[in-house]
């Protein structure tokens, strides 16, 4: 019975932790922005005299960047968002647990998570309630 509550309690916290993961995964888009200014400097700018614009391809380096770096982000968001929910019905244990250890690179509120999680489904009656597939509650 123990283990249920913990599962439900664990299964809440990774809506908290997916918000900020979402949050942090919006400060790479200042870099596509800064990047689609060059881009845009470089094309249709003047340049004062005895200076140069910068290059085109600075701007696409600045956008490709930041813009795979938001996308890494969403993706892990949507990922600790189904670990949660993998935790409440008690499936895909290996998901939750993999999840639960990249959770732990989260600092402070990630790692809190993840050690908790990890030490909650290090123990043999919560591996059988996953074998088993029974939904707490």
């Amino acid at each position: 019975m123990q283990d249920r509550e913990h599962l439900q309690l664990l299964a809440i916290f990774p809506y908290g932790v997916a918000g900020l993961a979402a949050l942090f995964s919006l400060f790479p888009l200042l870099y596509t922005t800064v990047g689609a200014i060059f881009i845009f400097a470089a094309r249709h700018g003047t340049a004062k005299p005895g200076e140069e614009l910068p290059p085109e391809f600075v701007g696409w380096i600045f956008a490709v960047i930041g813009s795979v770096l938001f996308l890494i982000g969403l993706a892990m968001t949507i990922c600790i968002l189904i670990a949660g929910r993998s935790l409440a019905l008690c499936k895909r244990y290996s998901f939750a647990l993999v999840m639960a250890c990249i959770e732990c690179l989260f600092i402070p509120f990630g790692t809190i998570l993840g050690v908790f999680t990890i030490v909650a489904l290090s123990r043999e009656s919560v591996k059988a309630l996953f074998l088993t597939g029974k939904v707490p509650g």
